[in-house]
């Protein structure tokens, strides 16, 4: 079998896996996690309405000249602080993190520590 193939059914596997125990909602919304090589973006989500009440990325222009390269650890603390603060602005509080396909290690791991540090509760 193809390595790259088996590498995008590992993490189809972890992302179903994820999503079948996690479900936001008006109280806890979910905090989800989607990093690419060159950026990472964070969604607050809240699943009952399907709408995204906060949002962050390094892709942002307010995030995109304070962070240069929007692919390391700097770039994901960056944005899980921005996330936070935006998501408190909008009066969320508490938050369930969804790591999506990514394992909790590196960048995404930043990101919530990030988040945490800034005032979100996971």
């Amino acid at each position: 079998m193809d390595h790259s193939r088996s590498i995008l059914r590992q993490r189809e596997r972890r992302r179903f896996r994820v999503r079948r125990s996690i479900r936001g909602t008006a109280e806890r919304p979910r905090l989800t996690v989607f990093r690419s090589h060159q950026h990472i973006y964070a969604q607050v989500i809240d699943d009952a309405t399907g709408r995204t009440l906060a949002s962050a990325s390094t892709a942002d222009k307010a995030l995109r000249d304070g962070v240069g390269f929007g692919g390391n650890k700097q770039a994901a603390e960056a944005v899980g602080k921005a996330v936070a603060e935006r998501a408190k602005a909008a009066g969320i509080e508490q938050v369930c993190f969804d790591r999506g396909s990514f394992r909790y290690h590196g960048r995404v791991a930043a990101l919530a520590e990030a988040a945490r540090a800034a005032g979100l509760q996971f």
